[in-house]
């Protein structure tokens, strides 16, 4: 069963409690997302460090009840 984007954007708060995140549905499907997410906790991470940080976050899911996720992270800008 597809992930719905609220369900998604909760579990990434769960896990990075200061992300601002974006949750786009790519093709309509329920299966295919684009996640933006702004964190200061990335600062200072190269960007595998940050997508690991995010699949931590999703508990497993991804590549199972998640389908595809593309993913751009990011700190905050000053």
């Amino acid at each position: 069963m597809p992930m719905n984007p609220a369900e998604i954007e909760s579990l990434i708060k769960e896990g990075i409690p200061d992300a601002q995140v974006t949750i786009e549905d790519l093709r309509g499907d329920g299966d295919h997302y684009a996640a933006y997410i702004v964190s200061e906790s990335f600062r200072g991470k190269n960007r595998v460090q940050q997508h690991q940080m995010v699949y931590q976050a999703l508990q497993g899911r991804m590549g199972n009840e998640l389908h595809a996720l593309a993913l751009q992270t990011s700190a905050p800008t000053e």
